[in-house]
């Protein structure tokens, strides 16, 4: 396609992602109060810890707000098959058939990567919010804005998902042909150390503890890529070795 094309199929793509978004925001919504109480449960463990902790809505249009908030966040997550295809779909044209099969298998693998970096946020951010409120003096009670907290969880969760789709975009580059598993295998050193300084910008707290559970795994799954990507280089020269041997007996 023509530049003036694709930019056009971009944008229809991203319509029909956000318009998945937006449909599935309509179950969100009624589901903020369940949604509400899961996010304030770290709350909870302050108290049981022995701290005084609470949300507050400091404004009459807050709470209305914040659900709106919460209701695109969910959807955002309920809509990841949705999205991801939109993604796929847009690069499909410029592959080729055998390529197309291989890469839908990569984006259905997308939604559990998206899903399990939410969850792995979620299992840290207890602790997060708990060694934070720690820090509060023992004379002064910890009552949390509730727009301002739930902002915290909710962008912590979202970037603990989007890092975990960096392998996704790895090998899918590499089945595309743009990156080699050399490449990418050469580059270790720089890419640990941007895991980590990504770590450290995206965890909710300042200890080590927080970024070194988001940069693990994130580090075992750009190894595994690398394999992944390694193996099919092999199939490829194996395929390439096969096919040029086999003109040369022609030629013979």
């Amino acid at each position: 396609m023509r530049l003036i094309e694709q930019l056009r199929e971009l944008r229809r793509r991203l319509l029909l992602a956000l318009a998945g978004i937006g449909v599935m925001a309509i179950p969100s919504w009624f589901a903020y109060p369940h949604v509400f109480d899961l996010l304030q449960s770290p709350i909870e463990a302050i108290n049981d810890a022995g701290l005084t902790a609470a949300l507050t809505f400091t404004t009459p249009a807050a709470a209305f707000d914040m659900r709106i908030r919460v209701s695109i966040w969910l959807a955002t997550f309920l809509a990841s098959p949705w999205w991801l295809y939109q993604i796929w779909a847009y690069i499909a044209p410029g592959l080729t058939k055998s390529e197309k099969r291989r890469s839908l298998v990569f984006i259905l693998a997308g939604v559990p990567l998206f899903l399990g970096g939410a969850a792995v946020a979620w299992l840290v951010l207890p602790s997060a919010v708990r060694l934070l409120a720690e820090f509060t003096p023992e004379s002064a009670l910890n009552y949390m804005p509730a727009p301002d907290y739930l902002r915290f969880v909710m962008r912590v969760i979202l970037a603990f998902a989007i890092a975990f789709l960096m392998p996704l975009i790895m090998v899918l580059l590499n089945a595309m042909g743009v990156v080699h598993s050399r490449t990418l295998l050469g580059g270790w050193r720089w890419a640990v150390l941007l895991i980590f300084v990504f770590a450290a910008l995206a965890s909710p707290t300042p200890d080590a503890w927080t970024m070194i559970a988001l940069a693990l795994p994130m580090c075992a799954m750009y190894f595994g890529a690398v394999g992944i990507a390694y193996r099919h280089d092999k199939r490829v020269a194996a395929r390439t070795a096969a096919r040029d041997a086999e003109l040369l007996g022609r030629e013979e």
